[in-house]
Formats: C-alpha cells, sequence, structure tokens
C-alpha cells in the first residue's frame, strides 16, 4: 500500500517588508528540516512534490537531497491566498484564521474563501496521486494542509484539526482506500510506534 506523507515546512524567518510566498525557512526551521532526515518514514518517499513558495521548496529541497531526488512544483498548491491583507502580527492573523475556518464559504478580509482553498488542494494532490504508485510526500502548508486532513477524514471544516503551532508537522495516509493513518506529528521527533 502506498503512503503519502503532506509535510508542512517548519518555522520561517517572518519580515514584515518581504511578501509572505518569498519567506524562506529560519535557522531552527532549517535545522528541524534536516533532522526530519533522520525519521524512519523517510527512507520509503520516493517522490516529493512541493508548494512553489520559496519555505516549502527549501523544506523539499532539504529532503530531496538526503533522497536524491527531483522536486516536482506545483503552482497552485500554495497556501490559502491572503495577498488582500498581507502579512498580519500574529494576535491579528490568528482571528483572522479562525473566522478562515469558521466561516469556509466567506471570504474573510478578501482571503481566499476555505472551500475553495480546499477545493485546490485536494485537485493538486489527487493529480499527482493519480500518475504516482510509491511513497510519495507533499510539501506545504498548514493551513491548506489542514483543509486536505479534513477532508480525507470526511469532516467538516474548522481548526480542530489545525497543525500545532510553528509548523514543521506531517500526517499520513493510504493512497489506496485514502484513509488516514495517523493525525500531525512532528517532523523531527520520532514517532511512537517507530514508523
Amino acid at each position: 500500500m502506498p503512503i503519502a506523507y503532506y509535510i508542512t515546512h517548519p518555522q520561517v524567518r517572518i519580515d514584515s517588508d518581504i511578501p509572505v510566498p518569498e519567506w524562506g525557512l529560519s535557522d531552527i526551521g532549517q535545522a528541524r528540516a534536516v533532522a526530519m532526515l533522520d525519521q524512519p518514514w523517510v527512507g520509503s518517499i520516493r517522490h516529493i512534490v512541493s508548494s512553489a513558495e520559496r519555505k516549502a521548496i527549501e523544506t523539499a529541497e532539504v529532503l530531496a537531497g538526503h533522497l536524491h531526488l527531483d522536486v516536482e512544483v506545483r503552482q497552485r498548491m500554495h497556501e490559502n491566498d491572503r495577498s488582500a491583507t498581507g502579512f498580519l502580527p500574529p494576535p491579528e492573523f490568528e482571528a483572522v484564521a479562525d473566522q478562515f475556518f469558521a466561516r469556509p464559504r466567506e471570504s474573510i478580509r478578501g482571503w481566499e474563501r476555505a472551500i475553495d482553498a480546499q477545493d485546490r488542494i485536494v485537485s493538486e494532490v489527487e493529480t499527482a496521486l493519480a500518475t504516482n504508485k510509491a511513497d510519495i510526500a507533499f510539501v506545504g502548508h498548514g493551513g491548506v494542509g489542514t483543509l486536505l486532513l479534513l477532508h480525507l477524514s470526511e469532516r467538516e471544516i474548522s481548526r480542530e484539526a489545525d497543525q500545532p503551532a510553528g509548523g514543521g508537522n506531517y500526517f499520513a495516509w493510504d493512497t489506496g482506500s485514502r484513509r488516514v493513518l495517523h493525525k500531525w506529528r512532528p517532523i523531527d521527533v520520532r514517532p511512537p510506534d517507530g514508523n
């Protein structure tokens, strides 16, 4: 049974003068991405697909370099489009993100609607899976990753399935049955079951 992993980029270097999609990994984020390489689940990955945002590509490149694989970049795997507001200070961002998940059929302050972001990420993942029969890693973002996890779990959109703060988490599912094997886990901590 091929397994798919959805991996979120770890901590980024926040700079309010740079567009969010162009933020790169911080030193902590880079160290966590490297620590991921020691995890037992990484070795089976045979294909890597990444969002085109810099922080996701940097995370995917760490994985690809270790596994001697190329990275397939998919433009539409980006995080939910928040360009209408740009950078928001953390407390304000969290408040708007709460509304994004609570009111998925509405555009909150000009953000992409949650239902549209979910349709987009599901479509991108399904397109990649259609031509892949091996273990695969998708490298992306927490917001759309949560929307994907909710879709696979057949649950309504809400923030209760959101990844832990800070990013750098992953979940896995069986690509045949689309059954979620486990929810969010840190990328740099050995899983409790050793897998």
